[in-house]
């Protein structure tokens, strides 16, 4: 069953190469990516403000953080790009 607002795991499959942090990667890895992404997701599918996430996502102010830098150096369009076959 999918999760509403949630990715299928082929679709994480997908995308999790694609995302900074991950381990093997330079720089630090990241504490849990696909929550992160689904926090986003939720976000934009519910119409929300960034402070009305549910707190299970963490606090929006770090998620919002990281949703701007993701955005300056193109991850997200990496990600729009390979889910573009789903649309």
């Amino acid at each position: 069953m999918t999760r509403r607002y949630g990715l299928r795991d082929d679709q994480w499959a997908r995308i999790e190469p694609l995302l900074p942090g991950r381990v093997g990667h330079v720089g630090v890895t990241a504490k849990d990516n696909r929550r992160f992404v689904e926090a986003v997701l939720y976000r934009y599918r519910a119409g929300i403000p960034w402070r009305d996430l549910p707190e299970r996502f963490g606090d929006f102010r770090v998620i919002h953080l990281r949703h701007t830098r993701w955005s300056r150096s193109g991850v997200w369009q990496r990600v729009f790009e390979a889910l573009s076959a789903d649309a």
